[in-house]
């Protein structure tokens, strides 16, 4: 978007002549850690047998985790849930039994071995994997590098609209606002409830980082000598 204002009568041009524009910087970068949700899910008709149950398989799966390497602070409980279960048949509730939901997030730093952690985790207990989730430690810095590209990007917009109107550009822009950036990881949204898994095969893609940018750049126009 440009804002262009011509030259008052005496060929003097208006303090308000500005050109507006919006700058956008865009990265993909490669991604070096990531995070999968793994779940034990335990139905049992007695609540106490089902909370030892899943009790147990739990401690087996984080015991196999801790095996493959994955230190104790990259394993995080993020959701525990006791729900009761009915079965339904022509509008009559009958108890079924007891749920128990216990689900785990697990941090990886090594992204080769993602597939050897679900399916470790698959063959100890976990009978629900979601949301593998390919992310980048250093995101930060490549975010300033995606508004340094944004700036640059506004800055050729703003030239570009001066050579078309045949005006004189100041080239520092006199206001800078930034609009906001976004960071779109790779991810795997779906949710799963597994009985094997073999080899499951895991490809990290790339994240595209966002940053955007609104500028405003003041303009002269030719000066003509009045008559």
């Amino acid at each position: 978007m440009y804002q262009y204002l011509p030259p008052n009568r005496n060929g003097f041009h208006h303090k308000g002549q500005l050109i507006k524009v919006t700058g956008e910087g865009e990265l993909a970068i490669q991604p070096d850690s990531a995070s999968v949700n793994l779940g034990v899910i335990t139905e049992y008709k007695e609540l106490i047998a089902a909370q030892q149950q899943n009790s147990n398989e739990v401690s087996k799966v984080i015991n196999a985790l801790l095996g493959l390497g994955i230190p104790q602070n990259q394993l995080q409980t993020f959701d525990y849930r006791i729900e009761s279960d009915y079965d339904y048949d022509q509008g009559k509730q009958t108890f079924r039994g007891y749920k128990i939901t216990h689900l785990l997030q697990v941090n990886i730093e090594d992204l080769s071995i993602i597939g050897k952690v679900v399916d470790t985790a698959v063959k100890n207990g976990v009978n629900y994997v979601s949301n593998v989730q390919f992310k980048a430690k250093n995101k930060d810095a490549f975010y300033q590098q995606a508004l340094s590209l944004a700036l640059t990007n506004a800055i050729e917009k703003a030239k570009t609209i001066a050579g078309t109107l045949n005006v004189t550009l100041v080239p520092t822009p006199s206001l800078v606002v930034e609009g906001g950036g976004t960071v779109q990881p790779f991810n795997h949204q779906s949710e799963t409830f597994v009985k094997s898994v073999s080899s499951t095969q895991f490809e990290p893609g790339q994240i595209i980082v966002k940053a955007t940018i609104s500028a405003e750049f003041h303009y002269q126009t030719p000066y003509k000598a009045p008559l």
